[in-house]
């Protein structure tokens, strides 16, 4: 009989206060049905809300080197439950396990991370411009956090969120995707073994419009992280905007390579490869667009649909799988419908194109990696998100054009450039408008103690992973300290007067 999990609020494990419940079932085989999990509503919202507004004045007056010190303990559970945890997570999202194993390997680089900056939560000394004055500023936890995280990377991109807002003071409430809730279930479990206290770390699971809407409209939270679609990405920024409440948004991407002909081919191919089919192509920072320049376009696309023709599909657990599925029938669904957009726009259909079902794959969301050629830039599938295992090849003359195309999206995440040129390298590094660009490396790969987003319709200017993270879950506080025992006034006792002036 498969698992009924819980909600976990002030340090307990509860049922939704409705008593309902939603499967949990394995994209890689539909058979197998994981657990049964809490179809959560705003009551239970509200719950997990108090608990962490109750908890918070505890945990704030809690110094930040011991928070951290919780913090190492998460690092050390994880890592020593990697494999468990890895192996739960393509059992649960469909990633193969050696990526399974990076995404957990990922959430314990963030954990040592972390804990390293709550002996760092630096503000600034700076001299005031008046006698016997000091001047600095602190940053202090603007309070209960509210994060919700999709499925992609279902263990990684929640502690992106709750680490480095628990090591900042901040008590969280975490809703996971409806499509991964046991590894959030796992990770909190990891929270509680490491001695958070009841009240910081609280689950709700549930469906965007009965757990998230409330989440971000409940008015003792304090600051909302939210990874996901641009379109959800703008409701919330909305809600949150007329209550004035802090909001972080990571969002959707549009990524593009640029192979340029004095590139390392052999290199080029398998950033391609990597970037476009890794995670099935369900990454915001999957590479979706390749632009190739023209004079070795037609040799570049013969070997990439070939390579992406051998790649080995199949259940992640299983030796030698290179891709698994999508994440259910719905994403399979858009993922074909797509590849339809494509070939109706007059784009050529190189490889894949379909949905896999060979073997036991036919129990499963599997789709064929996919190559389309002859896209151009105004192509609905060389604009719009697709998050699938389908990559674009569009043809162009030089670096200014390719340039041009690359930034002709209304998305800017990660970028890609592939050229011995150190200056054509430097020009695209300026000019390129993404967060994140990468010379002779795949648009994928992002490094915990660096910043994470994007511009445009990517993000609203927050990051994520490094000191950076710190910023969304804190506020920052301007301190004077005049020991001169006399009134001073900035800008007018610090001055001579006009007429004193020679």
């Amino acid at each position: 009989m498969p698992d009924r999990h819980r909600n976990f609020i002030h340090g307990e494990w509860r049922d939704a206060r409705s008593g309902l419940t939603f499967p949990d079932i394995n994209p890689s085989d539909t058979d197998d049905l994981i657990g049964f999990f809490p179809q959560s509503g705003p009551e239970d919202v509200d719950d997990a809300v108090t608990a962490a507004a109750n908890a918070l004045p505890a945990w704030r007056r809690t110094p930040a080197p011991k928070r951290a010190e919780l913090m190492f303990r998460v690092g050390e559970i994880m890592t020593r439950r990697k494999e468990e945890l890895s192996r739960l997570m393509t059992r649960e999202m469909g990633k193969v396990l050696s990526e399974a194993r990076g995404d957990v390997q990922e959430a314990i680089d963030t954990a040592y991370h972390i804990a390293g900056e709550g002996r760092r939560l630096h503000g600034i000394t700076t001299p005031s411009e008046l006698p016997d004055k000091w001047a600095m500023t602190i940053r202090q936890p603007i309070g209960v956090a509210g994060l919700i995280t999709p499925w992609n990377f279902p263990i990684a991109i929640p502690t992106w969120k709750s680490f480095p807002a628990l090591v900042a003071g901040c008590t969280v409430v975490l809703k996971p995707a409806e499509d991964t809730p046991l590894c959030a279930t796992e990770l909190v479990r990891v929270f509680h073994e490491a001695g958070f206290p009841a009240g910081t770390v609280n689950l709700v699971h549930g469906g965007g419009p009965d757990v998230g809407a409330p989440l971000v409209r409940h008015k003792d939270v304090g600051v909302v992280s939210f990874t996901g679609s641009s379109e959800v990405g703008r409701q919330i920024a909305e809600s949150c905007g007329r209550a004035l409440k802090r909001c972080s948004l990571e969002m959707g991407g549009k990524n593009a390579q640029i192979v340029l002909e004095d590139a390392d081919l052999d290199l080029a191919i398998q950033g391609s490869l990597w970037g476009a089919f890794a995670t099935t192509g369900q990454r915001c920072t999957a590479t979706s667009r390749i632009i190739v320049q023209r004079s070795i376009h037609d040799r570049y696309v013969e070997r990439l649909a070939a390579e992406a023709a051998r790649v080995r599909i199949g259940y992640g657990l299983e030796d030698g799988i290179q891709m698994g599925p999508l994440i259910n029938e719905g994403q399979r669904t858009t993922v074909a419908k797509y590849v339809d957009i494509g070939k109706a726009e007059g784009a050529r259909l190189v490889c894949g194109g379909a949905a896999y079902r060979e073997g036991r794959c036919a129990r499963g969301f599997f789709f064929q990696p996919t190559v389309f050629d002859r896209v151009t830039p105004s192509m609905r599938i060389a604009r719009e998100e697709i998050f699938g295992p389908v990559a674009s090849v569009i043809a162009v003359d030089d670096l200014d054009q390719a340039i041009q195309v690359l930034n002709g999206t209304s998305y800017g995440l990660s970028s890609s450039i592939y050229t011995r040129d150190v200056a054509g390298a430097f020009r695209a590094m300026s000019e390129i408008e993404c967060g994140i660009v990468y010379v002779n490396g795949p648009t994928i790969g992002a490094e915990t103690h660096l910043p994470f987003g994007g511009w445009k319709d990517t993000g609203n200017g927050h990051r994520e992973g490094g000191v950076s993270a710190f910023q969304a879950f804190t506020e920052e506080k301007t301190i004077y300290v005049d020991y001169s025992g006399r009134l001073q006034r900035a800008q007018i006792d610090n001055q001579p007067a006009l007429e004193s002036r020679p």
